[in-house]
């Protein structure tokens, strides 16, 4: 009898696990396909949603942090100046990449953005190197190569340099960096990046308002609500990455992040009917063989590491 009942707790999925699983894949998919919720407001200039992201996620960033019960690593964090300084400084960093998100979606570039996402990975590989002194395994060299000559040969043959899809990269490649020198978390810091940039976007968005240009209270309560409705599309698949990320291994994580650039490419593709030339279709494929090699090498190197 107990070695029966043993037989399926051992082949049973732990619960923890498959919960893991759903917040990473709703974080991932919300991600994904948020390009559809910004081009609703493609009619707003991408500065002043990013100004109504920007507020409207501390509003709504703050509750959680008191629900989750973050409050005194909140005010901890906010009395050391050293990690206000670097949360400062990736605020900036992940506004800018942020409004150049927006501003790709709702002006046709969609391809470009999802281009910039898949290969964030290898452009963290290369940093790694860069800036912690990192080792590069065979594989990893590799997979960068691949990366390389595919934007190389978008660059030189469809005259085309991938800007927006670098700048991308970087920019969260860079923040992702930076982060691990401040120790605090992920909810907790956004919320207090939220908060130093939504100073100076309160006095921009007042400004607007005196001017007579504000789109908030103006036009209709859709829209109204759909500007609030930033903060939703911010915070919670963020929260649900965290939850997802304390449940898996980094190994799943790193397969399932491709969900995100991968439902990009779809809109950009099929729904939004971006061009997709030939140059652009070896561009994917070289880059999506380098992820192939990069993500195999990962778990490898993982399970043996574990």
């Amino acid at each position: 009898m107990k070695s029966n009942k043993s037989r399926t707790t051992k082949s049973t999925i732990d619960p923890d696990t498959l919960w893991g699983a759903i917040y990473a894949v709703s974080a991932f998919l919300i991600w994904g396909i948020s390009p559809i919720y910004w081009k609703a407001l493609r009619s707003i200039p991408a500065l002043e949603i990013i100004l109504h992201r920007i507020v409207w996620s501390f509003f709504l960033l703050v509750p959680l942090i008191i629900l989750l019960r973050r409050w005194q690593e909140f005010i901890a964090v906010l009395k050391n100046l050293r990690t206000v300084l670097i949360l400062l400084f990736t605020a900036l960093i992940v506004g800018g990449n942020w409004l150049l998100y927006i501003w790709a979606v709702n002006n046709d570039h969609l391809l470009q953005a999802s281009l910039g996402y898949y290969i964030n990975p290898l452009v963290n590989v290369v940093l790694g190197m860069v800036f912690l002194k990192e080792r590069l395994r065979t594989p990893q060299i590799l997979a960068v190569v691949l990366a390389t000559a595919g934007v190389l040969y978008l660059t030189f043959y469809y005259g085309e340099f991938p800007w927006i899809a670098l700048a991308l990269a970087l920019s969260f490649g860079l923040y992702g960096l930076i982060r691990k020198v401040a120790p605090v978390g992920s909810l907790v810091g956004l919320t207090v990046e939220t908060l130093l940039l939504s100073i100076p976007a309160l006095a921009y968005l007042f400004y607007l308002d005196r001017l007579g240009q504000s789109s908030i209270f103006r036009v209709s309560l859709k829209l109204d609500l759909m500007l609030m409705g930033c903060a939703v599309v911010t915070a919670f698949p963020l929260l649900f990455f965290t939850l997802g990320a304390r449940r898996l291994y980094l190994s799943t994580m790193g397969l399932l992040q491709y969900i995100a650039p991968s439902c990009m490419f779809i809109l950009a593709v099929f729904l939004f009917r971006e061009p997709f030339a030939s140059a652009q279709v070896v561009t994917f494929i070289l880059i999506w063989t380098a992820l192939a090699i990069y993500s195999a090498d990962s778990v490898r190197y993982y399970r043996n590491n574990r």
